[in-house]
Formats: C-alpha cells, structure tokens, sequence
C-alpha cells in the first residue's frame, strides 16, 4: 500500500512538472510570435522603418498611415494632411537655415514652386522606398497612381509626428528621404 501511494505522487509529481514545462514552452512561443513580423505586411513595414531610419513605438500609426480610403475607413487622409505640413514646415525651415533674409514673397513662392510638384516630387520619393508594394487599397485602386503613392508618403510624416509628439522628428526623417531634392530647391 505505501509503494502505491509513492507512486501515485511520483505520478501526480510528474504530471505537474510536465505540466508547468508545457505552459513555460507555450508562452516562450507565444512571445516569439509576438516580436516577430508574421504577415508579408508585416515584414514589409519592418524593413520600411529601416530604410526611412526610423523605428515606431507605435507600428499601428505607419500601418494607418499605409492604409488607403479605398481599403478601410481606417485610413491615412489625415495623417497626410499633417504630413503635409510637416514637409512645407520642413522646407521653411531649411530655406530661412540657408538665408535668414529671404523675402516672405520668395519663400513663399520657392514653397509654392515644391508645392507645385508635390504630387511629383513626394510620389518619386514614396516609389524610390517601394511604398507602391506596401500600400493597402482595394482591388479596384491603383497601388502605383501618383496621387495614392505620394498620399501614403506625406502620411508616413504625419504618423512619424504623432508617433514621437512633435514635427521636429518628422521633419528630419523627411529631409533625410527627400533631401537631394531640397538641395535643387533652395539653389533656385
């Protein structure tokens, strides 16, 4: 009778250990899944944030800001309209860093003269990083159509801002992206 009651808790014993060993390797997994990018979507966002130099506390804002109206009301209007700013806030900058004493009339217009080539000049940049191939739209929105491409660009900036709390982040990163077109700008 005692050796069957050794061996019921040497049973029990060892149901419990190998209990808590499987619970131990399925949360180990379940970390592992979490930290690593699962869907091409996602791995597409990770190797973005390492061309444009900037890693998202937050990947939810570069996922929304990489989401098209055609594909979710979730999408990255807004952040575009911030982005927007960040870039002609960006290029004020740079033009008064270069000469203090230019006229309100030539900044404006060496802004309006970028704003002009906008859809252009921020689309070249979104296709330069691919963001054709990561956009989100429907199926019946081109991917690669200037407008939607330079939409997605400008809102990157937006998420960046909101992402770190302030313009200054953004517009580094974009002067870091778009800085060789800043460079024919402000020679003009």
């Amino acid at each position: 009778m005692c050796h069957l009651r050794q061996f019921i808790c040497f049973i029990l014993l060892a149901f419990a250990l190998y209990t808590s060993l499987q619970a131990q390797v399925q949360a180990q997994e379940n970390l592992s899944l979490t930290t690593r990018p699962t869907s091409p979507f996602s791995i597409s966002l990770e190797t973005l944030q390492n061309q444009i130099q900037y890693t998202f506390q937050d990947v939810e804002l570069l996922r929304r800001a990489l989401t098209h109206a055609s594909y979710s009301g979730e999408n990255n209007r807004a952040l575009s309209v911030l982005g927007e700013k960040v870039i002609e806030g960006s290029v004020s900058l740079q033009l008064l860093s270069k000469d203090i004493d230019i006229s309100p009339k030539d900044l404006s217009r060496v802004i309006m003269d970028l704003s002009s080539n906008v859809v252009t000049s921020c689309a070249a940049d979104g296709g330069r990083l691919g963001l054709q191939k990561i956009i989100r739209v429907s199926r019946k929105t081109n991917s690669s159509a200037p407008a939607v491409v330079c939409g997605a660009f400008r809102a990157m900036f937006g998420a960046i801002a909101i992402d770190k709390s302030n313009l200054d982040s953004a517009g580094k990163v974009f002067l870091t992206i778009h800085g060789k077109g800043m460079q024919k700008a402000m020679a003009m």
